[in-house]
Formats: structure tokens, sequence, C-alpha cells
């Protein structure tokens, strides 16, 4: 027997599930549609959200310098504008130096003798680390460790050299044995700031400090051990000065060079016997007298192109940041003389370099020199003078951040 099904039967028992699955379909189309006509409805109308950047990821008083004036802060008296734009920005973000806390401040350790007088560039680094955001607390987010033994202090309370060696030496044993850090790197991670001229040999008793740690001194002289890539040459600044900064005043300058101080080196020996008698060089065989007036010799500065400066006792000399300070163009005498800032400063742009030899030719070489370079060198001097001043506390690219520059980029090299 066959059994016949209606067409009648087939439609009503089949209608409901393509009536619900073609009612779920339609839906999903629809809710589809409405999502992306709205979301395309919103970008058409929505401003982008603003980028936050956090104080501790670029610093703003920087970008609103670069901002405002990048051609002021990165001209050509840098070897490398772009370089040290980078990389300054990038050492203010990042340095941490820790700063050993031993040693008592009232003996030869940790605080500055004083912050006056020719060494007061090692006085002003020990107060300005403490005052500044790259000293950290935590030994081991620190990029460099500071060892603050000061041998201004040793020298101020009548130490004697021998004496001082075995202080430096019993000091920086003492840290060796106490903490891990300079045994990862024999001390090349490990810095140490002394502008005193016996400062050098204050550190001899310890040859490890000699060899790997970076030194921070004002007599950079290769005949004393001063390695370039890994040493630091530290501006020797005569702090405070006497009168205000000069500059833009090329048409006051009419005396053709100077220079007046103690006869003590070779070079000052010639420099007075050569030229002390000349017209057009203004050239003393001492020290100007203060009786002959109130600050004589600064004034000096102030009407002369050209600032003759000798090294003395040491290769360096305050005579040369005196001569930026009031803009007179310095010329360099000197065959062993690692200029300070010398790998980020091309000096030839704002100075005068000569060999020890050329003092014969001196005066030869500066009357050539045509008017137009000396002002342009004279410009450039006005430029870099921040880097060669001291404040406290410390101030974007002067001195201080410029040695810390030095000590940045030296960091980098250290391997662990």
């Amino acid at each position: 027997m066959t059994i016949v099904t209606k067409p009648s039967q087939l439609s009503s028992s089949s209608s409901p599930p393509c009536s619900i699955k073609g009612s779920l379909l339609t839906l999903a189309v629809l809710t589809f549609l409405s999502l992306f006509y709205l979301s395309l409805n919103s970008l058409r109308t929505s401003p982008p959200s603003p980028i936050v950047v956090g104080a501790n990821q670029i610093p703003q008083t920087f970008a609103k310098e670069e901002d405002n004036n990048p051609d002021e802060n990165y001209s050509d008296v840098y070897h490398s504008p772009d370089s040290f734009r980078s990389n300054y920005a990038e050492m203010e973000r990042e340095f941490k130096v820790y700063i050993y806390p031993d040693g008592d401040p009232n003996t030869f350790y940790q605080t500055p003798r004083k912050v006056t007088g020719k060494y007061a560039s090692e006085g002003y680094f020990f107060k300005n680390i403490r005052e500044s955001r790259f000293r950290t607390l935590d030994p081991e987010e620190a990029d460099l460790f500071f060892v603050p033994v000061s041998a201004h202090k040793m020298r101020g309370k009548g130490t004697s050299y021998e004496n001082m060696t075995v202080i430096v030496q019993n000091y920086v044993d003492g840290l060796i044995a106490k903490y891990p850090y300079w045994n990862r790197t024999l001390g090349a991670d490990h810095f140490f700031v002394t502008c005193h001229d016996v400062g050098v040999r204050a550190f001899e008793g310890s040859p490890l400090m000699i060899k790997n740690t970076i030194r921070v001194v004002c007599s950079p002289s290769y005949n004393v051990g001063f390695i370039p890539h890994k040493d630091v040459a530290l501006p020797q600044v005569l702090q405070p000065f006497a009168l205000p900064a000069g500059g833009n005043d090329v048409e006051n300058r009419t005396t053709l060079g100077f220079w007046a101080g103690h006869r003590n080196s070779k070079i000052r020996v010639i420099l007075a016997r050569v030229w002390e008698n000349d017209t057009e060089l203004d050239i003393s065989n001492n020290r100007i007298n203060r009786a002959t007036g109130h600050l004589v010799y600064q004034k000096r500065f102030y009407r002369t192109k050209f600032c003759i400066c000798p090294g003395g006792s040491q290769v360096n000399s305050a005579r040369i940041t005196d001569s930026i300070h009031y803009g007179c163009v310095p010329v360099i005498l000197s065959d062993y003389y690692d200029l300070p800032f010398n790998d980020i400063l091309d000096w030839r742009k704002f100075a005068v370099v000569l060999r020890e030899r050329d003092m014969y030719d001196l005066k030869q070489i500066l009357k050539k020199i045509p008017q137009s370079e000396f002002v342009s060198l004279h410009n450039n001097l006005v430029k870099v003078q921040k880097h060669f001043q001291w404040n406290s506390p410390p101030v974007k690219f002067d001195a201080f951040h410029m040695i810390m520059y030095e000590l940045w980029l030296r960091h980098h090299v250290i391997k662990y």
C-alpha cells in the first residue's frame, strides 16, 4: 500500500524553520550594516586622540628650547650638531650616577672645600651632582659610580703628597671590599673629579684608578698619562667672574693681543722675552698690580681681540675660560693639551689653536687673520660661553651638564 502525501501537508510542516532562519540572517545583516555605518561615521567626525608623553620621557624644557630656536643651541660650533642634540636629550632622560656614601664630609669626602677660586670647578661638580636629576640612591640603576674624595680638601688641610696617596688608596680599597660594583668592571664604570694640580698625583697610589677609572681632571696633558678616549678634560673656571660677560662688542676691541702673568713655564718665559716690548701686543712680564687700578686686568680682556693663553705650571690655565667669558678670542699655545669638550666643540671655530713653536711668529699670525674671520670667531665665542659657566643649581648646557655629557658618552664603551 502506497501512502501519498499531499503538497499542502509538506508546505505546512517545513515553513516555520525556514522563516526563523531567514529572520536571523536578516537581523545579522542589518546589525553588521548598522555597526559599519556607525564606525564610518565616527571616523569622519571624531578628531584623533592626542598622544600624551610623560614628563619622564622627554624633558619639557628641552623640547621647548628646541622648538623655539633650534639653531641657537646647535650651531656650527659643534662637530656634529645632530648627534649632540639627540644624545644630550637621551642623557637627560636616562643617565644615572651613584655617589658612594662613605667618608666623613668634614674631612676629605663628599662635599667641596669651596666653590670659588681657581679650583672652583672641582667644588661646583661636588655640589652640582647632588642638586641634579642625574643622582640616584639606587646603585643597581646607576650607569656610573662617583668616587667622592677631594684632593682640594686634602691640600687645604695641609696633607702631604705622600699622605694624600695613602688616604686615597685606603678609601678605594674600602669601597672595593664593601661593595660589589667595582669588581664588575675593575673600576671602569667609576670616576673621580679633581681640579687641583696635585689631584692626579694623589691617585697614583691606586694603579687601577689611573688605568681603569674615568679621570675628570683640569690638567689633561698627554705627558701625565691623560687618555682622551677614557678621561675627561675639566675646564678650569675662576669663579665668580669679576665683571659681566663680554660679547657683540668687536668695535671696542682695538688691541691685537694681551697676556699678563707669572713666568712659571718655558713657554711663558719665551712669550715675555720675545714680545714684552712690542707696540701692538700688550704683553706684561708679571701680573698686573692691583695698585694700578680697580680690575685693570679684567678690563683689558674687554678691549682686546686675541688673548694669549700659554700653559703655566700645568698645561691648563683659567685664562682660557676668562677669555671666553670676557669675549676675547683665546689663543691656545700648547703641544699637549686636550682642550675641554674637544670631542664636542670645534675649538677652531671660536679660538686660535697654535703650537708652541709658533710663539716666534705670533704677531704675524694674528695680523693675518681677516677682520671678517675675527668677527666670526668672536660671535661663535659668545655662543659657547654658557658651556664654560658653573651654576648652582646647575643650568641646562652649562659646564656641569657638559661634563655629564662627556661622562655619558664614555659610559657607552664600558663592557660588563
